[in-house]
């Protein structure tokens, strides 16, 4: 590791098909990036694509299996696969920020908070895929969609957009329906899932707030309006309307504000 740089590892990582070994990697490198004093970003090439384990098959979402919560495992199950596979494209997403943007000239701290990002969502992803095995099931085992990653691509020429899109519209959403779904978990009497989805909820606020404050320092430099400026990046880049109900009260944790995303809601 002594004569490696941050984004070489970060393009090693993207390119692990292993869902488990990509993730665990991940944390390795965010441990090493903490630890030792080789702190150089340098430059590597991301792959337009990372490398992906053969299942889950990739689908279109309507025909990937619905999320229902009851009584029995399965809709559990499927919920908790969801959002493994939600995760595993955030650990890709967060090493590919890393690697892509490099030639932006961004301060040391930019890199020191995605790789916190990239650890936790590798975090996360080994939680839920360990939980679907004590369910009896795994990662692999159901279809998924790959609409995170269509929306990386999307924005793969310009830092500003992948911010405005990928923490403070999709992360986001997390924040709207995690409560929810740790309800109904709790009401099926499913407190180790449950607890699992309170710490990402917990961790995602950060990430939002990690986007939203590079967003606005990206603005400031490039002297452009803040809010102003997300609206036209959603609107250009996001498909479809942003959908409420809003978690105001998660989003304002994050210091995301109503007024960047409330003007944006189509009338009923």
């Amino acid at each position: 590791m002594s004569h490696a740089n941050l984004s070489a590892e970060a393009v090693r990582i993207l390119e692990t098909a292993s869902a488990e070994k990509k993730a665990k990697l991940g944390r390795t490198v965010a441990t090493q990036w903490r630890e030792s004093p080789w702190h150089s970003v340098g430059h590597a090439i991301p792959p337009q694509r990372p490398a992906r384990p053969d299942s889950p098959v990739l689908r279109p979402p309507r025909d990937v299996p619905r999320r229902k919560i009851g009584p029995g495992s399965e809709g559990r199950a499927a919920l908790l696969h969801a959002l493994a596979h939600i995760e595993l494209n955030a650990v890709d997403l967060a090493w590919d920020i890393i690697a892509r943007f490099t030639d932006q000239e961004l301060p040391h701290t930019f890199y020191d908070d995605w790789v916190r990002i990239a650890d936790e969502e590798a975090k996360h992803f080994l939680l839920l895929a360990a939980r679907l095995e004590e369910l009896g099931s795994y990662y692999g085992a159901l279809p998924a969609h790959d609409g995170l990653w269509q929306a990386s691509e999307a924005t793969s020429g310009d830092l500003l957009a992948r911010l405005a899109i990928v923490p403070m519209v999709l992360e986001a959403r997390g924040l709207d329906v995690t409560p929810e779904m740790i309800r109904k978990l709790k009401a099926a009497e499913d407190e180790a899932s449950a607890a699992i989805l309170e710490t990402i909820y917990e961790e995602e606020i950060g990430h939002v707030a990690v986007g939203r404050k590079w967003f606005e320092w990206l603005c400031e430099r490039q002297r452009l309006q803040p809010v102003d400026t997300w609206q036209a990046l959603v609107n250009r880049y996001f498909r479809g309307p942003l959908k409420p109900p809003f978690n105001n009260e998660g989003r304002e944790m994050a210091g995301f504000p109503a007024c960047y995303y409330e003007p944006l809601v189509s009338p009923a």
